[in-house]
C-alpha cells in the first residue's frame, strides 16, 4: 500500500533517526574497542595536535573542510546533514556508558569488527531516508557520481588519503585503523545496495542531474 505524503515524511524521518541512533552505537563500539581509530579520526587527531586544540574542535574543522568540497561536487545538504553532525556524537556518548570493558584482545577486536559492520549498515539506513547525508558520506557519494566509480573504490581511496594525511600530522595508527580503511568502502557499498539506494532518488542529497545508476 502506497503511503500518503505526510506518512512518507514521517517514515523517512524515523528511518533517518534510527540510522543515526545505530550509527552512534557503532562509532562507540569502534572507538571503545581501542584497537585503532578510523582514518577520519586519525586525520582529526593529527589536526588537533598540530593546532594545539581539542579533538572536538578538530573534528569540526575536518567537517568544515569536507563540506567545502561539496560545492564543486554540487552536493546539497539536507536536514539529515545537520542531524548527522549533532546526533551521532550525542548517541555515541550515550552508548559508551553501556558498552562492556574487555580484558582480552580478541574480544576488543571482535567488538571493533562488529562496530565497523554496523557503521556500514547504519550508513545505508540513514542515507536512504534521502534527507541528506553527513559531511563525509556526502563527499563520498558526490565523488562517486562525478567520477563514475563504485562506492567502495571511492571510499577506500578517500579513507586511505585521510589516514595518510592524519598519520603525517601525528595521528595514531593501529591495526584497526588499517582494517577500517580497507574494508569500510566495500561494506558501505553493500549496505547501500541492500537498502536499494538509487542516486536519482536522492534529491535532497545531490543537486546534479539524476541518473538511473544504482549503487553496485
Amino acid at each position: 500500500m502506497k503511503l500518503g505524503p505526510n506518512l512518507q515524511s514521517v517514515k523517512r524521518l524515523f528511518q533517518l533517526n534510527l540510522g543515526l541512533f545505530i550509527y552512534g552505537l557503532a562509532v562507540s563500539m569502534v572507538v571503545n574497542a581501542k584497537v585503532g581509530i578510523p582514518p577520519w579520526d586519525v586525520f582529526a587527531q593529527g589536526i588537533s595536535l598540530q593546532l594545539h586544540t581539542s579533538y572536538g574542535i578538530a573534528s569540526i574543522i575536518v567537517s568544515t573542510i569536507v563540506l567545502m568540497f561539496w560545492i564543486p561536487l554540487k552536493v546539497k545538504p539536507g536536514v539529515g546533514s545537520i542531524m548527522n553532525a549533532v546526533l551521532i556524537g550525542l548517541w555515541a556518548d550515550f552508548w559508551t556508558q553501556y558498552l562492556p570493558k574487555h580484558d582480552h584482545y580478541w574480544q576488543s577486536l571482535f567488538m571493533f569488527l562488529i562496530g565497523m559492520c554496523t557503521v556500514a549498515f547504519a550508513t545505508g539506513l540513514y542515507i536512504t531516508s534521502n534527507l541528506g547525508s553527513g559531511p563525509r558520506d556526502g563527499f563520498i557519494l558526490g565523488l562517486t557520481k562525478r567520477l563514475g566509480w563504485k562506492v567502495w573504490q571511492v571510499r577506500t581511496v578517500v579513507e586511505l588519503a585521510a589516514l595518510a594525511i592524519g598519520w603525517l600530522l601525528g595521528g595514531q595508527v593501529r591495526e584497526g585503523t588499517l582494517i577500517f580503511a580497507l574494508c569500510i568502502g566495500y561494506l558501505m557499498q553493500r549496505s547501500l545496495k541492500f537498502f536499494k539506494y538509487r542516486s536519482d532518488n536522492a534529491k535532497n542529497v545531490m543537486s546534479s542531474k539524476p541518473t538511473e545508476t544504482e549503487a553496485q
